[in-house]
């Protein structure tokens, strides 16, 4: 069974037990939360479409850690004018843990 799920403005298909990163989400290492923004739930033969979502569909996540990614450099300069500029940014994460994939 697996299901795609929206979170952050971006999609990831899901299966239970697996393991991924998700733009940063306001909880806590340890706690537990269920999100209704489900497209598509496929249990084998069996797929249901969202129109825009799954209705009464939830995937149960826990959260793993909260962690940084890498630096990325943003570097701008204008020939011939002394223009330069160089900032610096670290995407915030939280690795959750798919604990369950509910259709009631």
């Amino acid at each position: 069974m697996y299901a795609i799920i929206e979170s952050g403005g971006k999609q990831y298909k899901v299966t239970k037990g697996e393991i991924l990163n998700v733009d940063k989400l306001d909880k806590k290492i340890g706690e537990t939360m269920e999100l209704d923004k489900v497209l598509l739930v496929s249990d084998n033969d069996k797929v249901m479409v969202g129109n825009p979502v799954v209705k009464n569909a939830r995937v149960v996540l826990e959260v793993v850690k909260l962690a940084k990614g890498k630096k990325v450099v943003v570097f701008k300069y204008k020939r011939k004018k002394g223009y330069r500029k160089t900032k610096g940014h670290r995407q915030q994460y939280t690795t959750v843990r798919v604990t369950d994939i509910k259709l009631n």
